[in-house]
């Protein structure tokens, strides 16, 4: 029996949920929607979710969603890590010196305005 075949959704919460959507449109380039999240990958013409997607979210800090709380490390696939650590230096954007290059692709790390760690992975197939 199959069990897990992909991400379904991202969600996390925030003290500033719109000051931290900002951060990420801006320095990661996640189009967030006006209900606050976004879909990633294939959405229907509507922009809801559709078969392959995931759901990207962030809410009030209030939010009894996460009961009980828990911390969270969120790995997003990129193109060019080194160009895309280079551009969040530019930045402004507080980018561990640390990386990691393994059989399992490139790895790389940005703490975000409220201090989560954000692991970026260039997989081996586009190394």
């Amino acid at each position: 029996m199959q069990r897990v075949t992909g991400v379904g959704g991202i969600f996390f919460k925030a003290g500033d949920p719109v000051a931290l959507r900002a951060w990420y449109q801006r320095h990661l380039g996640i189009d967030v929607q006006a209900w606050g999240g976004a879909v990633i990958g294939p959405a229907a013409d509507s922009g809801a979710p559709a078969s392959g997607s995931t759901i990207w979210s962030i809410s009030g800090g209030d939010s009894e969603q996460f009961a009980p709380d828990k911390s969270f490390t969120i790995n997003y696939r990129v193109a060019d890590l080194p160009g895309l650590l280079a551009a969040l230096r530019a930045e402004g954007c507080t980018v561990l010196d640390r990386t990691d290059d393994s059989e399992f692709g490139k790895f790389g790390w940005v703490i975000d305005p409220e201090g989560n760690r954000i692991e970026l992975w260039q997989p081996p197939e586009a190394a």
